[in-house]
């Protein structure tokens, strides 16, 4: 087995401040800060690049990415960063930001375009240091090896797991989390709940992969009912929550909801943590049989009494409820009325058949199943 993480990790309420002592090692001098507006106009960025000042860190500013970062945001940001003379990429956000981040970064030290990368570890170097700075508890994208990137003119989005990608710092400060749209708290969430169940039941999972994904679900289940109501507890739960199913997935991969929703992405622009929480449900039923008794224990994680007497046809349901019901309590839409047109249905499918993440599926799917799926949430 390999198994990658970042360097260091810096995990709790406060830790952004102890990045002043860490920087250093990388010795950088110039960062290209990557970002998005929202961050930048709440006060965030700054909190950061206060702390690049301390330390004398040069920085400059880059924050035109968007929702789900397209390859003229990478471009933008890889003339910005070489205007500047950069040399190290300082992340700051969700799944966004640091995909755009880790784009920017592989490309500055590979050449080419973006598109080339599409795949497993397309790069032949390794990126410029990054220091990923988590500020939503859902992607996990600072501590793991991949990235999505949109092909606006295709309707692609790309999925690049590239071992040469991995920061070089991250943190995870929840305090960096407060205020933020309950919304917004509640898909990316559920983002990071999908990548625990994924992660768990994906072919590739392992003994190690699993202590982390269990953990994972059991965090996010007690805690994101509070983050979504902005509690101190919740918040530093979901940020710990996230934190470990990433390190889990990184190695393991994902299956066939992130392969839906990533369609659903790049179609629609559909946010990520909203499309994987309304798929998540569906596709468990369809996996179960491909599982063992591996949703037993899903269900323990979740809080479900009584499990241990239960059939496995039982226990399979009940973690499907739990998931359900968690969903349903953060207000999360039920179904795909609102986001998916019956016509587009088959370039969807075969977008996520084809997708990166498709293969590490429990359960092997052809195209007509996930259109199955889909029709099944209209």
């Amino acid at each position: 087995m390999v198994y990658r993480i970042p360097a260091v990790n810096l995990v709790g309420r406060g830790c952004l401040a102890q990045l002043k002592d860490e920087i250093g090692t990388l010795g950088c001098k110039k960062a290209l800060v990557v970002s998005d507006k929202f961050l930048t106009e709440n006060g965030v960025v700054e909190k950061v690049t206060k702390v690049l000042d301390q330390v004398g860190i040069e920085h400059t500013l880059y924050n035109d990415v968007k929702q789900n970062p397209s390859v003229a945001n990478v471009e933008g940001g890889l003339e910005v960063l070489k205007k500047e003379n950069c040399d190290f990429i300082v992340s700051i956000g969700g799944g966004s930001p640091q995909d755009c981040g880790k784009a920017i970064s592989v490309l500055a030290t590979n050449g080419g375009k973006i598109t080339d990368y599409e795949g497993v570890n397309k790069s032949q170097k390794k990126c410029l240091p990054i220091v990923a700075i988590a500020t939503t508890a859902g992607t996990s994208a600072e501590v793991t090896i991949n990235y999505v990137i949109t092909d606006e003119e295709t309707h692609i989005k790309m999925i690049m797991v590239d071992r040469n990608t991995l920061a070089s710092i991250t943190v995870n400060d929840p305090e960096l989390m407060l205020s933020k749209p309950a919304g917004l708290t509640a898909a990316t969430g559920m983002d990071a709940l999908t990548h625990a169940i994924e992660g768990y039941t994906t072919k590739a999972a392992w003994e190690m992969t699993d202590m982390f994904h269990i953990k994972a679900i059991e965090l996010i289940s007690d805690s994101l009912r509070g983050a979504v109501e902005n509690t101190p507890e919740g918040r530093e739960g979901m940020a710990m929550g996230q934190y470990i199913a990433g390190m889990g997935f990184s190695n393991v991969g994902l299956g066939i909801v992130h392969s839906m929703a990533h369609a659903l992405g790049a179609v629609y622009d559909t946010p990520h943590g909203v499309a994987n929480a309304i798929l998540l449900p569906t596709v468990m039923e369809y996996n179960a049989d491909a599982t063992g008794d591996k949703y037993k224990y899903i269900a323990k994680a979740m809080g479900v009494e009584g499990v241990e007497d239960m059939t496995q046809e039982e226990y399979r349901k009940a973690a499907v409820d739990a998931v359900k019901k968690l969903s349903a309590d953060v207000g999360i839409p039920a179904d795909l009325k609102e986001i998916v047109k019956e016509e587009d249905i088959q370039f969807l499918a075969e977008s996520a058949y084809a997708d990166a993440c498709a293969p590490g599926n429990p359960k092997d799917a052809s195209v007509e199943d996930i259109i199955g799926l889909y029709k099944s949430l209209l």
